[in-house]
């Protein structure tokens, strides 16, 4: 398995951007879940960890595990849609590259076996993973958390996803603190949907 990773984190793919090619992921085909995020932040690409940062902390705290659990690549495999830093944008940062997951998220998604839950996490991640529309607002699939609960992988989506059994998937809005104000509309996400998050989570790890 040293080969997939070593050929990943060698990928120069985008060479043009801001800070350069650094890519950061964590993996290991024993994972039982899975972080599909959008990209490394700024501060994630300087420290070279994924969520290691202030969105990783709120993360860690909606799953319910230690960083010493989250950073287990036998327990957690974390494969954003953009393993680089894709620089600024006018609002926050520039969306994830394409390139990237059309070039490696087939090979190393068919390799995790074991694996049970998907933490989707975005627009970017909800939309490879379960098809949904970037246009489509985020609120109302989170809310709606429980209809994507086994998940039956159809040939077709096995083309989309490069995963080949039935999954528990998980979406959430993204961690960062420029969530603070939906978090604050949403009470209902914490009150609700985190806790059913926890114990789908212990079960995959248990």
């Amino acid at each position: 398995m040293k080969g997939i990773k070593d050929k990943v984190r060698a990928c120069t793919i985008c060479e043009d951007l801001p800070l350069g090619p650094k890519p950061i992921f964590q993996f290991s085909p024993d994972a039982k879940i899975l972080i599909a995020g959008q990209a490394p932040g700024q501060i994630t690409h300087q420290r070279g960890r994924p969520f290691d940062d202030a969105s990783g902390v709120r993360l860690r705290e909606w799953l319910g595990v230690s960083e010493d659990v989250f950073y287990d690549d036998s327990q957690f495999a974390i494969l954003p849609m953009g393993f680089c830093y894709p620089g600024k944008g006018k609002s926050g940062d520039l969306p994830p590259r394409p390139i990237c997951a059309e070039t490696w998220q087939h090979e190393l998604l068919s390799k995790l076996s074991k694996l049970e839950l998907v933490v989707v996490i975005g627009q970017y991640a909800l939309h490879w993973h379960l098809g949904i529309k970037k246009s489509q607002a985020i609120t109302p699939v989170v809310k709606n958390w429980n209809k994507y609960q086994q998940i039956d992988i159809k040939s077709s989506e096995k083309e989309s996803n490069g995963i080949e059994k039935s999954l528990t998937y998980f979406p959430l809005p993204h961690p960062s603190p420029r969530n603070n104000i939906w978090l604050k509309k949403n009470p209902w996400f914490e009150k609700e949907v985190l806790p059913e998050l926890r114990a789908k989570v212990t079960q995959a790890l248990s």
